[in-house]
């Protein structure tokens, strides 16, 4: 397992502002790819009102398991691979078969048993080194949904939001209070019943 603190910023966008950025930052074809978030919570959604999030992430390098919890400067973040059979028995059961995040879940108060599979995220993401940071493009679909989003992750709070705030500015684009996307996701599917 490994952990890391994540900082980033982020910001909403109409499908022109996500097309203008990606010509400015001359984002190519072979430079975009795909992953796809798999969420997990409780019933009652304990991680959620933890402000925590769980999820395996597949992608090309194969899958990742992730607990993002509040931290005083950001989110903690843990991680750790898995096998592409490991990835798909926990989406197919629904269950966090890992001993190490059962203890992590266990932890915080949460029996590994009572968690659930809720669905998936796609993305379309592409990235660029910028400044001190790495600039994020995501173009995202969940629940007959579909949207545009900027995230600049950072190790330096206080330079990575003037740079992102300057760079949202030089390109008019408005700030926009951004859920992330496991509240997003959450949020539409409490709406949408699914």
């Amino acid at each position: 397992m490994e952990k890391n603190i994540e900082i980033e910023f982020k910001n909403m966008l109409t499908k022109e502002e996500y097309t203008n950025l990606l010509n400015y930052y001359q984002i190519k074809e072979n430079e975009i790819f795909k992953q796809e978030n798999h969420y997990f919570d409780t019933e009652d959604f304990a991680l959620k009102d933890q402000s925590s999030a769980l999820r395996i992430r597949k992608k090309q390098a194969g899958y990742e398991l992730t607990l993002k919890q509040p931290h005083d400067d950001g989110l903690l973040e843990t991680n750790k691979q898995l096998s592409s059979e490991a990835g798909e028995e926990m989406i197919q059961n629904g269950r966090i078969l890992d001993e190490q995040f059962a203890a992590l879940l266990e932890g915080v108060g949460i029996a590994p048993d009572s968690i659930r599979y809720f669905g998936s995220l796609t993305t379309i993401r592409a990235e660029k080194e910028t400044g001190n940071g790495l600039l994020v493009f995501d173009h995202s679909f969940y629940l007959n949904i579909e949207d545009y989003e900027l995230e600049y992750e950072v190790s330096d709070r206080k330079e990575g939001q003037a740079f992102f705030e300057e760079l949202l500015q030089s390109f008019q684009i408005p700030v926009r209070k951004t859920k992330n996307k496991v509240r997003r996701f959450y949020e539409q599917k409490y709406k949408s019943g699914i």
